[in-house]
């Protein structure tokens, strides 16, 4: 008798998971549908495309076209070790276990229950007062019960198929975020190495200027021992000196600060691979740049991707809100044992079931599903003009990056050949000053403007390796694109 009772439980459970099923088609609001976002063709990008020097490196490891093997260890260092990405790991993993929960709830819920009580009943409360007169009447009560009891919310209408998917979609943003703060960590890295090349290169020059101007005031002096120059000409070459080196300090405090940088970008604390780094190194030659091609950066920027995934979850939650209009369905049903005795609480008597199904649908609550259906669209209308927006703001980055780039090398090309024409004036202009032929002033106006020709030209060598990276940034490269978002 008992197996037959089971038997029409499972038979009743069983119809209603089909029935489920059979409703699984009516989940109510709009399915989502991808923007369509176009981009015409970046208009700097033929400009950018001459100043390329090199075979294209792969976008998702683009700084190893710089061929430079410390810069790979660095930013390989980096992803290992950065705590803001650890952060954004974290997040993520946050995220999917949120999504995974979503989802559970779709599921049936079995729980193991089991209780003892023990009650001593009153004589003088309302039971105990009617009750204590009969002669069955026992003060003193036990009472065991255990068994599972399992529940299951039938998702007709979809509202919590919406929020899984909405969940869904949370964690793939957040993961899009990961990916995003994987390119700005590698950016970061880069920019900074790039800056510290650059440093030591410009206190080279300064170091180098500082020889040169050293070798012009013992000059000086020699020719005012010999009575051919006057005391100006020697506080003159003493100021140029003082001049370069005062320009040492400020390069120093720069190149302090991008080595501590670098060091927080791989985790550890300032100054603990500043010796790794001590030794100058030449700016690399900048690859060429690949991988701007407008559909190409739709798809594997991470700020769109997770614009994208935000505005597919906001479509969902307007389908969860919806579903509060339609009436809610749920299962509940036990299985156990319930006995006054412990000692014989698993016995065929004590058995018993218990199966409750139930209804909710909220009719009249003063508009409050409207008003949670209106702050879905809301929200779905604003998801929406963020992801326009990050389109946008993506094709500004780009187009500024590859501008950026061409004018940093078209200007390098003129510092070069600035400094060369600078280099002749200046050496020139020491042998007409041994000659006697013109003042050490113009010597003077020669050494300054060789020391600033040069020190903007390796201040812009390292520029034009940050623009090369700028663009690698906006391009959105550093991580590996899925097959599909």
């Amino acid at each position: 008798m008992r197996i037959s009772r089971v038997q029409n439980h499972i038979g009743l459970a069983l119809g209603a998971a089909a029935f489920s099923s059979l409703l699984a088609a009516c989940a109510v609001g709009p399915n989502y549908k991808r923007p369509h976002e176009q981009l015409t063709p970046f208009h700097n990008a033929p400009t950018a495309a001459d100043t390329a020097e090199r075979v294209s490196p792969p976008l998702d490891r683009w700084w190893t076209g710089f061929n430079d093997p410390l810069l790979v260890t660095v930013i390989e260092r980096a992803l290992d070790q950065n705590l803001s990405l650890a952060a954004a790991y974290a997040r993520v993993s946050q995220s999917r276990a949120a999504a995974s929960g979503a989802g559970a709830a779709l599921l049936p819920t079995l729980d193991l229950n089991g209780s003892a009580t023990a009650e001593k009943q009153s004589l003088v409360g309302p039971i105990g007062s009617i009750a204590s007169g009969l002669p069955t009447f026992q003060r003193n009560e036990r009472e065991f019960t255990v068994g599972p009891a399992a529940s299951w919310e039938i998702d007709l209408f979809g509202g919590l198929r919406r929020g899984a998917a909405a969940a869904r979609a949370e964690a793939q943003a957040a993961q899009a975020d990961g990916f995003g703060t994987r390119v700005s960590v590698v950016a970061d890295a880069a920019d900074a190495y790039f800056q510290v090349r650059g440093y030591q290169a410009r206190l080279a020059i300064a170091q180098n200027q500082i020889d040169v101007d050293e070798h012009l005031l013992r000059l000086v002096h020699a020719r005012y021992d010999a009575g051919a120059a006057q005391g100006r000409e020697v506080a003159q070459a003493e100021a140029l000196l003082k001049q370069a080196l005062a320009s040492v300090p400020p390069l120093r405090i720069g190149l302090e600060q991008q080595l501590n940088r670098l060091d927080v970008l791989m985790g550890a604390q300032p100054g603990t691979y500043a010796q790794e780094l001590a030794t100058p190194r030449e700016i690399p030659t900048i690859p060429a740049i690949a991988g701007n091609d407008p559909s190409e950066v739709l798809r594997r920027r991470p700020d769109i991707i997770a614009a994208e995934r935000r505005l597919a979850a906001s479509n969902e939650r307007i389908g969860a809100a919806l579903s509060d209009y339609y009436p809610k369905v749920s299962l509940t049903g036990a299985l156990g044992y319930d006995n006054a005795t412990g000692g014989h609480l698993f016995r065929g008597a004590a058995f018993q079931e218990i199966g409750t199904g139930a209804v909710r649908w909220r009719l009249f609550d003063f508009g409050k599903i409207n008003a949670e259906v209106a702050q879905a669209r809301g929200a779905n209308a604003e998801a929406l003009a963020d992801y326009r927006q990050a389109v946008l703001h993506a094709a500004e980055d780009v187009e500024n990056a590859l501008m950026a780039l061409a004018q940093t090398e078209t200007h390098r090309v003129q510092l070069q050949d600035e400094v060369q024409a600078l280099l002749k004036v200046r050496n020139l202009s020491e042998q007409a000053y041994k000659a006697g032929s013109i003042t050490l002033t113009d010597v003077l106006d020669a050494d300054r403007q060789l020391l600033s020709a040069q020190d903007e030209l390796e201040a812009n060598r390292a520029g034009a390796a940050r623009a090369a990276v700028g663009v690698f940034r906006a391009c959105g490269g550093g991580w590996t694109l899925p097959n599909e978002t």
